[in-house]
């Protein structure tokens, strides 16, 4: 058999033996997942990103394999780039419910590479199968390590200022519910990650930046888990939808700037008055 005289095979083959760098997945029985809590069958991507991944990154951050930040983004690439790779390849829906999708996806990664094949009306010769083939490795090499140099020079950056400031929350404010970003960087998911880590109670309910672009403080309430909309605990119902010296009035509180109708995001000139709206908020019912 052609197979058994190739060093490594990948997607067929129907074995799944890592010490032959046999990788395939679509034998019966096959329930293998990548670990680290997740519950997603693997596909042959996420097989070879189970044995080699960690290699890659430390590779590519010129780290040992066992430094702590190897560990992270090992786990952290395989989150929010590998795992949906192999759910579609897998046919597991995103969410646990029969109601069909309000929207469709169609640019994620898989969608895209899926496009580079033959449509059923072109030329599928070998040849031009081939070239989709050769031009999927490329789109998919070049965002994966993109994607892995984004998270070694801006995710984990970002994600030892979220831990700094959580750990200084109480001297923002005493509930330990107000979280200030002196420094905006991408917050919420080293959020929620860090909350559980460090194990933070009460959970943090509102986060205040300062919006580079025009100076003013944002006061952002935390969703209820990640990807969602719903607030943990959303700006006070009065306060919403209005603008400027209204929603000031409503809220007695000076340099007010907007508030949106759903509660999740609000605005004011200056961080005291950002603070001050975010101290008000925690004490509606």
């Amino acid at each position: 058999m052609v197979l058994d005289t190739l060093d490594v095979v990948l997607d067929v083959g129907g074995i799944y033996d890592p010490d032959r760098d046999r990788y395939d997945h679509h034998q019966l029985g096959f329930q293998h997942n990548f670990g680290h809590g997740f519950t997603t069958k693997l596909s042959s991507a996420g097989l070879v990103y189970k044995h080699y991944g960690r290699e890659i990154v430390a590779k590519e951050l010129k780290l040992d394999p066992e430094h702590a930040d190897v560990e992270r983004i090992y786990v952290s690439l395989y989150k929010n780039f590998v795992q949906a790779v192999d759910a579609i390849d897998n046919g597991e829906n995103q969410y646990d419910t029969d109601l069909p999708p309000k929207y469709i996806i169609n640019t994620d990664l898989s969608a895209r590479v899926g496009k580079l094949n033959p449509d059923w009306n072109e030329d599928d010769s070998p040849e031009k199968e081939n070239l989709a083939f050769h031009a999927a490795m490329q789109l998919t090499g070049k965002e994966f390590l993109q994607c892995l140099q984004r998270y070694a020079t801006a995710w984990l950056p970002a994600r030892a200022i979220v831990a700094d400031c959580i750990n200084a929350r109480k001297e923002v404010d005493p509930s330990g519910e107000i979280l200030l970003l002196e420094k905006f960087c991408p917050w919420k998911e080293h959020l929620f990650e860090l909350e559980k880590e460090m194990a933070v109670d009460p959970t943090i309910k509102y986060v205040l930046y300062q919006d580079t672009r025009n100076k003013q403080w944002r006061v952002q309430a935390v969703s209820v888990v990640p990807g969602r909309f719903e607030s943990r605990k959303p700006l006070p119902a009065p306060w919403r939808g209005l603008r400027d010296d209204e929603l000031s009035q409503v809220a007695g509180i000076d340099g007010c700037v907007f508030l949106h109708i759903s509660g999740f995001i609000g605005g004011n000139k200056t961080l005291d008055g950002a603070l001050t709206m975010a101290r008000k908020a925690l004490l509606f019912a």
